[in-house]
């Protein structure tokens, strides 16, 4: 099968022929229709994030979605021609990349059925993104009459984060770029302070003097992470998504602070899709490209990342 790989840490991604796998004890093959892409498969690829273990060649890809092919001995959870997606980031981290033709992984693995109402494409935009999204949310609420700002919002977390606080009450400042204005304001934000021509401290502030409830920020550095979080008032929350904020320090201010992780599951996996199905919330825009163009998406001549999702079509 085609698969997209790289050899070691820091090398580029290529498109190779590797074996097809088969399905093992509890396992299920699944010929992927789709898998998007997310800023964790630069990290992998590159080696700024360095999980163990890991196996190489490593195929890139977490989020996938397709048709079960195949099912091993003693699988119960699936039978072939179901629909499922997941996210497959799961050890060893490589042996099951979803920038592929097929994969097979542990029918016990972050994996749900698709409902009615939801396509493949759509479900593999899903995994990571709606995921986060709902989760960060769930650990913000309640939100009801809450004043919750959302740094970096345009992309696939920060569209289904923003849906998903509007429906449960809050009130959503987006911080994006100025083409996601209009999407963004279709999901109910009630404030957008464009990345280009505005500065986020200065019009927060001039909206909510007081201070906001809820800060999440999806993309900032640690300095630029503390700098946003003073627009938090004391008893609010403010969440790094990157892993900086410095918790300390802004228990210090009576601020709660959250380095977020995600948990994923196959329980949090329905809950999206049947969200996505009745369309409480609706998916970011999908650029769709084929495999062959993945490795053009890596390295220093990778072009600026689109707002939405960017998902593999194969």
């Amino acid at each position: 099968m085609r698969a997209v790989t790289v050899s070691q840490f820091g090398a580029l991604p290529q498109v190779v022929d590797v074996a097809t796998p088969a399905a093992g004890p509890g396992q299920v093959l699944i010929k992927l229709a789709a898998a998007s892409m997310n800023p964790m498969d630069r990290k992998l690829a590159s080696g700024e994030w360095r999980p163990a273990p890991v196996v190489f060649p490593m195929v890139l890809g977490v989020d996938g979605a397709g048709i079960v092919q195949a099912i091993g001995e003693g699988t119960t959870k699936f039978v072939r021609g179901d629909k499922i997606f997941g996210q497959l980031l799961i050890p060893p981290v490589g042996a099951f990349g979803t920038f592929a033709e097929y994969v097979a992984v542990s029918a016990d693995a972050p994996l749900a059925r698709l409902p009615d109402g939801l396509d493949l494409l759509q479900a593999a935009a899903a995994p990571t993104a709606g995921g986060a999204g709902l989760s960060l949310i769930e650990l913000m609420e309640p939100l009801d009459d809450q004043v919750v700002v959302i740094i970096g919002a345009g992309g696939g977390v920060g569209s289904f984060a923003t849906q998903f606080a509007v429906n449960a009450g809050a009130s959503v400042t987006v911080n994006i770029n100025a083409d996601a204005e209009d999407r963004m304001r279709s999901y109910g934000a009630t404030q957008a302070v464009i990345r280009s021509t505005d500065s986020v401290a200065e019009a927060v502030r001039r909206t909510h003097p007081n201070g906001v409830d809820v800060l999440i920020d999806l993309v900032s550095d640690a300095k630029a992470f503390a700098a946003i979080a003073t627009l938090v008032r004391p008893g609010g929350t403010a969440a790094s998504t990157q892993y900086v904020a410095d918790l300390e320090s802004l228990r210090s201010s009576g601020i709660r602070g959250v380095n977020f992780a995600l948990r994923q599951s196959s329980e949090l996996l329905e809950r999206v899709a049947d969200a996505l199905a009745t369309r409480s919330v609706v998916e970011p825009p999908i650029t769709r490209i084929t495999l062959d163009d993945v490795p053009k998406r890596f390295g220093p001549q990778a072009p600026r990342a689109v707002d939405g999702k960017t998902v593999v079509v194969l």
